[in-house]
């Protein structure tokens, strides 16, 4: 796979991390079903030169932080360890908006406590005006009060979740924004200009549910086209996320190592230009 590097918060990463949500028990709440099988996918990442893991303490919460630690702490001085804030979970499992100066410098005070650094890498602004999609509002008052935490040094990069292109201009104006994390994968197409835009202006773009989330990708298209090529369509999936463009950088999750190894190798998956085609046509990419 050409392009297999991109610089990210600082740090030259691999394009294709590991995402440690799925980590936490059902619902992303709770403990793991099976905390040793959890540390030894975390250190089975490692192991396949993983340098870039997504996380957050509101996923269990504090469960899959807390994983990453016990199974990785003291640190390789290449591993990029990105975090979110900006939500908790109510005791039925909600996802919970938490975007006052209070909250977010709790989150970040628990981040830090529980992955046992002193530092943050890199932390995502994660917008909650609309749970499941981005929704337009002002991000000035919680962006602002997540810089003034990296100026007092708890932080070094700063990044945007759920956010649309205004939301993104205005988060800009604000602080260096080192990358956006939205909802895209083969079938979810909606950003695909402004994944164009961020491209030609060096910031990375991060898929979340780049495999289609609780509900995985299904298509007799993508099906298809992963028979010819003898592969897994899960790997199609990724493959063509790395092969969209260059600032695409991957963190689908999983709790086996079976299916960690399966998701590593799309690294090293070509899909031919014919493939390609097929595969775009699955999802209607934006026309504005």
């Amino acid at each position: 796979m050409t392009n297999s590097t991109y610089s990210f918060a600082g740090q030259t990463v691999n394009r294709l991390g590991y995402g440690a949500m799925q980590l936490a028990g059902p619902g992303v709440f709770g403990p793991p079903r099976d905390r040793d099988d959890a540390l030894a996918v975390l250190r089975a990442a490692r192991d396949a030169g993983v340098n870039h893991i997504d996380t957050s303490d509101f996923y269990g919460p504090h469960i899959t932080n807390q994983l990453i630690r016990e199974a990785l702490h003291p640190y390789p001085s290449d591993l990029l360890i990105v975090t979110k804030v900006g939500a908790v979970r109510g005791p039925k499992a909600e996802w919970l908006p938490a975007f006052s100066p209070q909250a977010l410098a709790a989150a970040v005070h628990d981040n830090l406590k529980n992955l046992g650094v002193d530092v943050l890498d890199a932390v995502n602004l994660r917008v909650m005006f609309d749970v499941h999609e981005p929704a337009e509002g002002s991000i000035e008052a919680p962006l602002t009060a997540l810089a003034e935490l990296q100026q007092q040094g708890l932080i070094r990069h700063i990044g945007l979740s759920n956010v649309t292109p205004t939301q993104y201009a205005q988060g800009a104006a604000i602080v260096p924004i080192v990358g956006v994390q939205n909802q895209y994968n083969l079938a979810h197409r909606s950003d695909d200009l402004f994944i164009d835009q961020l491209a030609a202006e060096g910031v990375a773009y991060v898929p979340f549910f780049p495999l289609g989330g609780f509900s995985p990708l299904q298509s007799q298209a993508l099906t298809q086209v992963a028979t010819e090529l003898g592969v897994s369509p899960m790997q199609v999936a990724l493959a063509w996320l790395l092969r969209r463009s260059p600032n695409i950088l991957l963190i689908p999750g999983t709790s086996s190592t079976v299916h960690l190894a399966e998701n590593l190798a799309a690294a090293r998956l070509e899909i031919p230009d014919a493939a390609m085609t097929v595969l775009g046509a699955i999802g209607a990419p934006a026309t504005s």
